[in-house]
């Protein structure tokens, strides 16, 4: 593999090769164990996580995020869900959706494809709109239709020979040969409501000022480096944007930029194994070895105490699962409790789920206090139920209310509470109404 441009001394100290398919499939278990929390905030309007949810995925990422002052995986993750599915915002945080909740114990490859393929279709987010240092987007009629757009793009990583390394520009002469060209703006006019410092000075429009690599390009880096690489479906050779590429520094206030976007330090691609099952090369996923780490992780000691010790330390997901059912009394202990497991229970977890996991995980075989403590607790899950809202029915006198409990047609759903009052259920209101009505008491509302 070779870069086309010349690396200076510091950039060549500081280009990455990242391998993302194994820490891919790691961070969507570690994503849906956070969500499954309820604590990532994100934009009801624009469906984007807030600073505190970016800064919360970027402690559990597997490897961190490719940068550390910009979000790139941290700020797809949340869109990536929810565009599949998988999550979805519920006064303002998001939660698992049933599909979410059954992605859990599914193998990830096969929910990493289904994420792709959504993306590929979803007009959730305009990746353009990323790539900030370009003004005037948000103007009526600039910008053609994304989807369109980043079909494009995936077609051209479906053209990738698995295993086979290039470099982004001759990714870039290779798409233009072959049609595919993902055009930002509607038409050439639109070209002049784009610019980059003065919208007098700095118009794109101008001939020799918007060269496919500033505006396609780009929005192929996009797409290629916060969405198939966070996906686990390339892996990339990339150093810090600052300075990789001067494609926009003739354009009027480009010579003040360090960067066009964070995007612009990415240098080639290779689509892997997975990326070849997510594109269809390949009919079924042969995954590449995984690396391992100097020291195993995942291995849990469980004690008659209730105790839980990950001395060799715990893989993101792992960690974000147990902070869910116990409490974390130690670097590396948690403490089951009563309490925490009902905690757990209350906001919607599964006491399935952390039994299959501490099973698997545990060195030995689970001591009975453990197993005691885990079945005394679900059997009081349940015991004690939300069946829904209900219309609390006053009656002026007990013979009123008899009547009209011992009624045959009301006595299936309506419930006598007390002497001089009845518990229908809010969807059978319409038909309490029209049978009481019927026996001549009209159902008068409370002012």
């Amino acid at each position: 593999m070779s870069i086309d441009h010349q690396l200076d001394d510091r950039q060549e100290k500081e280009r990455r090769v990242r391998v993302t398919e194994h820490e891919a499939q790691a961070n969507l278990a570690a994503m849906l164990q956070l969500c499954a929390t309820g604590k990532l905030r994100c934009s009801e309007k624009t469906r984007r996580p807030s600073a505190a949810a970016v800064a919360a995925i970027g402690e559990v990422l597997d490897g961190g995020d490719f940068y550390e002052h910009e979000a790139i995986a941290a700020f797809a993750w949340p869109l990536l869900l929810q565009a599949g599915g998988l999550a979805t915002l519920a006064s303002g945080r998001l939660t698992l959706t049933p599909r979410g909740r059954t992605a859990l114990a599914k193998p990830a490859h096969e929910t990493i494809v289904a994420l792709w393929q959504r993306w590929l279709k979803n007009t959730l987010l305009d990746e353009f709109n990323r790539i900030e240092e370009i003004k005037g987007q948000r103007a009526a009629n600039v910008l053609t239709a994304v989807r369109s757009r980043r079909e494009l793009v995936g077609q051209a990583l479906t053209a990738r020979t698995t295993g086979q390394w290039i470099t982004v520009d001759d990714l870039f002469a290779q798409m233009r040969r072959a049609g595919q060209d993902p055009v930002i703006t509607r038409s050439e006019r639109a070209l002049w409501k784009l610019y980059l410092e003065d919208p007098q000075y700095g118009i794109l429009g101008y001939d020799g000022h918007h060269d496919w690599s500033l505006l396609q390009g780009r929005y192929t880096l996009a797409v290629l480096f916060e969405y198939a690489a966070v996906l686990g479906l390339i892996d990339i050779d990339y150093i810090p944007p600052a300075g990789a590429r001067t494609d926009y520094q003739n354009n009027w206030g480009g010579d003040y930029l360090e960067q066009l976007s964070r995007y612009d330090g990415l240098l080639a691609l290779r689509l892997n194994p997975l990326g070849a099952y997510a594109t269809h090369q390949a009919a079924t996923y042969t995954p590449s070895p995984k690396p391992q780490p100097a020291t195993p992780l995942g291995r849990l000691t469980v004690l008659p105490n209730h105790d839980i010790a990950a001395l060799d330390g715990l893989a993101p997901a792992d960690a974000v699962l147990l902070d869910a059912f116990a409490d974390k009394t130690g670097d590396r202990v948690w403490s089951l409790t009563r309490r925490s497991l009902l905690r757990a229970a209350d906001a919607g977890r599964d006491l399935t789920e952390l039994r299959r996991y501490l099973e698997s995980a545990s060195r030995y075989p689970l001591p009975q206090t453990v197993t005691t403590l885990l079945e005394d607790t679900a059997r009081r899950l349940g015991q004690v139920r939300d069946t829904g809202p209900v219309h609390l029915i006053e009656c002026a006198d007990p013979a009123v209310a008899a009547l009209l409990a011992g009624d045959r047609h009301l006595r299936t759903f309506a419930t006598r509470l007390g002497e001089r009052h009845i518990a229908v259920p809010a969807d059978r209101l319409a038909a309490f109404r029209k049978t009481v009505l019927a026996q001549g008491y009209p159902l008068a509302q409370v002012r």
